[in-house]
C-alpha cells in the first residue's frame, strides 16, 4: 500500500525545527505546534531532540502553544520537558485501566504506572492534559470504563478529552478486551459525556488540540 504522505528521511535539528515553528507561532492566528502524530511515531523517543528544540523555541517566543501527541511512555522525559517550555500533552489511550490499555497497547519497556506518572508531573509541572480517548461503543460507555476514567479525569485534573473512532475490527477488539459480557451494560455515548461532564464538570470534549485562546478558566 503506498503512503498517504511523504516522509522525511532524516532527523531534523533543533535549530531546523524553530526554523519553521517560531514564524508560524509569531505569525499564525490562534497558533499551536506539535511534536508526534498517530502516523509518525512516538516522539519521546528523541527527547534529547526535543527538550533542545523546544529550549531554542521558547528563547525566540513566547507566543503560541508548544503541544506533545505522546503515549505518555517516559515521565523523565515528560519532565524535561515541561521545564524547557513544553504547553501542553495530548496523551493517547483506549482505556482507563492498565489491562484493557495492555491488550490494545502491548507496551514495550514501559506499562500503564508510567502513563499515570507522566499525567502526574504534567499536572505539577502546571501543563494542559487533554486525552486522545479512543471510543469503542460498548466498551467506553460500559459503567467500569467509566468509572476508571471518571477517576482518572479527577485525580490528575484532565482538562480535555479528544474523542476519537477507534477505526478497528470490532470482533477482534471485543475478543482481546472481554466485551461480550460488557455491551449490554453500555449506556450510550451520550449519556457517558454527560455523566463524565456531571462527574468533572471543568472537563471538555473536543477533536482537536486547542490553542491557548480555547483553554478558558475551567482550569
Amino acid at each position: 500500500m503506498p503512503e498517504t504522505q511523504t516522509r522525511i528521511t532524516f532527523v531534523p535539528t533543533p535549530e531546523e525545527i524553530a526554523e519553521y515553528t517560531v514564524p508560524h507561532l509569531d505569525h499564525a492566528p490562534r497558533p499551536v505546534v506539535s511534536f508526534g502524530q498517530g502516523c509518525e511515531g512516538e516522539p519521546l523517543i528523541q527527547g534529547d531532540l526535543l527538550e533542545q528544540a523546544i529550549q531554542l523555541i521558547r528563547s525566540r517566543t513566547a507566543s503560541g502553544v508548544i503541544n506533545l501527541n505522546t503515549n505518555a511512555s517516559r515521565p523523565e522525559v515528560i519532565d524535561r520537558l515541561c521545564q524547557a517550555g513544553l504547553d501542553s500533552l495530548r496523551i493517547s489511550l483506549n482505556s482507563a485501566r492498565p489491562e484493557p490499555y495492555r491488550a490494545y497497547y502491548r507496551p514495550a519497556g514501559y506499562d500503564w504506572p508510567e502513563v499515570v506518572e507522566s499525567m502526574r508531573i504534567a499536572r505539577r509541572r502546571g501543563r494542559w492534559i487533554s486525552l486522545n480517548y479512543f471510543i469503542f461503543p460498548g466498551f467506553t460507555d460500559d459503567p467500569e470504563e467509566m468509572a476508571a476514567l471518571i477517576s482518572l479525569v479527577k485525580n490528575h485534573h484532565i482538562d480535555y478529552i479528544q474523542m476519537r473512532n477507534l477505526n478497528i475490527d470490532p470482533e477482534w477488539y471485543g475478543q482481546a478486551l472481554g466485551l461480550e459480557a460488557a455491551a449490554p451494560r453500555a449506556i450510550g455515548i451520550l449519556a457517558w459525556m454527560e455523566q463524565v461532564k456531571a462527574a468533572a464538570p471543568w472537563i471538555r470534549f473536543g477533536y482537536f488540540n486547542p490553542p491557548r485562546e480555547d483553554w478558558g478558566a475551567g482550569r
